[in-house]
């Protein structure tokens, strides 16, 4: 089979390696589409410590079932699907209290670290359990399905933040995470939802997807602005969706007294953190790790057009040109957000 690998950091090669050899309880999907996460982008460069070469990156994808194991159940040649990005054992202590994208020992498709390595989607086929799938709607393309995998992280973000109707939240970070987050705030019946970012083009972006208010945050005073939409309290919520310092403590400055602070990004491996402004205005600031069960809900909301997912996609190419794309995300490219390959 075809597939994008990358060899050393920061080089891709397409290269023709052996077709997967599936488990007892595996899948072989044909993939018809994925999508280069930012995660890939940033992982390519050594930086993040999870795309150790040589490996074929890629989890957010959607197939065809090209072979099926002998244990698997209920899932047949033929059949249209995604999967989730995380490998977990059904048995694991963490999976048994329904949490199993904290579960032990954990695996990420197209991710390589010195603990685990498991080859990912930048392929034509692609080997993954049966227990991570899930069939795509009819009136869902395989490009759509695609991008599944980031609608779940935002839907799993709210799952874990208390806000009501009516409620205001800021989402720091304008990318492809904060956009399905400020699409789901609206539909969790949000009152002010404020965008933060420094592109004018994704803040308008956000604006067209559900966000009330827009702040560049080139434009002075940041916080203020907050309060100055929010009766002068600060946020109910925030979420911050990038992964550094500096948006970190956006997030914090821009809630209220007692509010949370959902951390989605994670571009950074340590950001410092007003501690007292945290401790003294009685914060509560939370991880949200990956997805947890919110796939068929994903799937749901852009089955019914309830979530938009083409707004976020910039390009749909060939897998060949994938070295090229990378390069292009790498550089910040204006305009782009999502890339999407197809072997």
């Amino acid at each position: 089979m075809k597939a994008l690998v990358l060899t050393e950091y920061n080089h891709f090669d397409l290269q023709d390696l052996p077709k997967p050899t599936i488990r007892p309880d595996e899948v072989l999907v044909r993939v018809q589409a994925v999508g280069i996460c930012g995660s890939d982008v940033h992982g390519m460069d050594g930086s993040s410590g999870r795309r150790i070469p040589p490996i074929v990156m890629g989890h957010e994808a959607s197939g065809i079932i090209a072979e099926v194991g002998a244990e698997v159940k209920n899932w047949s040649v033929g059949d249209r699907v995604t999967f989730d990005s995380t490998v977990y054992a059904l048995d694991d202590w963490y999976s048994r209290r329904g949490q199993y994208n904290l579960s032990d020992g954990r695996e990420v498709v197209g991710v390589s670290t010195p603990d685990f390595k498991r080859q990912g989607a930048f392929a034509e086929f692609v080997a993954v359990p049966q227990h991570i799938l899930y069939a795509i709607p009819e009136n869902v393309t395989f490009t759509q399905a695609a991008l599944v995998e980031p609608v779940a992280v935002a839907l799993h973000a709210l799952s874990l933040t208390p806000i009501q109707v009516n409620e205001s939240a800021v989402v720091v970070g304008a990318g492809m995470i904060g956009l399905f987050i400020i699409q789901a705030l609206k539909l969790a019946g949000c009152g002010a939802i404020i965008a933060i970012d420094l592109d004018d083009d994704r803040l308008a972006l956000a604006k067209n997807l559900g966000a009330t208010n827009v702040i560049n945050a080139r434009s002075g005073d940041v916080a203020k602005q907050v309060q100055t939409l929010t009766h002068g309290r600060g946020a109910d919520v925030s979420f911050e969706v990038v992964g550094a310092g500096p948006t970190v403590k956006t997030a914090i400055d821009c809630v209220r007294k007692g509010a949370t602070v959902t951390l989605v990004g994670n571009l950074a491996p340590t950001v410092e953190i007003p501690l007292q402004a945290v401790v003294t205005r009685q914060l509560r600031l939370q991880g949200s790790c990956a997805i947890n069960g919110e796939y068929e809900a994903a799937l749901a909301l852009i089955s019914s057009g309830r979530i938009n997912v083409e707004a976020i996609l910039s390009a749909e190419v060939p897998l060949n040109e994938g070295a090229d794309w990378f390069k292009r995300l790498y550089a910040k490219e204006k305009g782009l957000i999502k890339v999407v390959l197809k072997p």
